[in-house]
């Protein structure tokens, strides 16, 4: 169990991390599909926060509609972002 807990926070922590250093390029750049990958990686680490509470916090409680429902927003904000950046 403790190598699933470590797993799960180290991909927590690499969501997050992308999230913000994606969110600090915009910042800088303020290239628009940075910010669309941004805002993706939020909801990816949402996704993972939701996995650790799922799996670890409240293992007896099926969040599995909520991690896939955060999974897909992030998806579907950066299908958006290419999608519009292409035009």
């Amino acid at each position: 169990m403790n190598a699933a807990a470590l797993i799960y926070g180290l991909c927590l922590a690499a969501s997050v991390l992308c999230a913000g250093l994606l969110g600090r390029a915009y910042l800088k750049s303020r290239t628009r599909l940075l910010l669309w990958t941004a805002i993706s990686f939020c909801f990816f680490a949402l996704n993972n926060l939701v996995l650790v509470a799922d799996m670890l916090v409240l293992p007896d409680l099926d969040l599995w509609v909520w991690r896939q429902a955060a999974a897909g927003a992030g998806l579907c904000v950066l299908l958006f972002g290419f999608v519009w950046e292409m035009r």
